[in-house]
């Protein structure tokens, strides 16, 4: 038996190591996992679980997860991760691992996921501003009266939201590489503190929650709110509304 095998070999449905390639597999349905993008950790007590990156999220088994102790020790000179257990297979844990570690440190998120939804990407195009010659690091997605709101929490892990409250999610500029998305990210989770999530112009979204069931929720649920937003303003519809 491999190093740290018993950490991701479990006969119960529930184990994270079990959970991560059933959800991979269902988002890579919804197309939000295509083409090898996207990624989810679950922190489950004094671990991290987390998905490989560059590798078919639909066919990502037990065996491929990265298990890493949280919180990490201080990097020294030869490492920045310490982990707890890598794969047998040559495969690299996610490139989103740094953007997780922000929801867990400044949120407290028990899991983190991250989407190339295309309703994501055009939200980040139709809203904020989006251009070159902009002033505001920081856009803005913002939506209201939309029964779907409910399902998202004040800072992906307070309170639930109203149905009369403006949602607003903040988007950042995307990076060529993408564990250097982490400060602007931390920037944005800072700015707005009762954000569930960081959209990311031309990339897709990140999106938390105090476990791995409320993450997917508010994912599911922010991918709507993207969806019907967009289509409202190509329809020139406001998607805020005076209360």
């Amino acid at each position: 038996m491999t190093e740290g095998h018993e950490l991701v070999i479990s006969t119960d449905p529930a184990h994270p190591a079990n959970l991560i390639p059933e959800l991979c597999r269902a988002f890579y349905n919804l197309g939000w996992v295509t083409g090898t993008g996207g990624g989810i950790c679950i922190r489950q007590g004094d671990k991290v679980f987390i998905a490989p990156s560059g590798v078919q999220k639909e066919r990502i088994l037990p065996d491929h997860i990265f298990v890493l102790p949280y919180p990490q020790p201080p990097p020294s000179p030869h490492t920045d991760r310490i982990f707890l257990r890598r794969p047998t297979v040559p495969l690299k844990e996610s490139a989103c691992t740094p953007l997780f570690w922000n929801a867990f440190t400044l949120r407290d998120a028990g899991s983190c996921i991250h989407t190339h939804s295309q309703h994501a990407v055009m939200a980040t195009l139709l809203f904020g501003d989006a251009t070159s010659t902009k002033t505001e690091k920081i856009g803005e997605f913002r939506i209201s009266h939309q029964e779907m709101i409910k399902g998202v929490r004040l800072g992906g892990t307070g309170k639930a939201l109203s149905y009369l409250d403006t949602l607003v999610v903040p988007i950042i500029d995307n990076t060529p590489n993408e564990e250097d998305l982490k400060d602007s990210m931390a920037e944005a989770m800072e700015k707005y503190p009762d954000a569930a999530g960081i959209l990311v112009r031309r990339h897709g979204v990140y999106v938390w929650g105090p476990d791995w069931e409320k993450a997917k929720t508010q994912a599911e649920c922010l991918d709507y709110l993207f969806e019907i937003g967009v289509k409202m303003k190509l329809a020139g519809l406001p998607t805020v509304l005076q209360a």
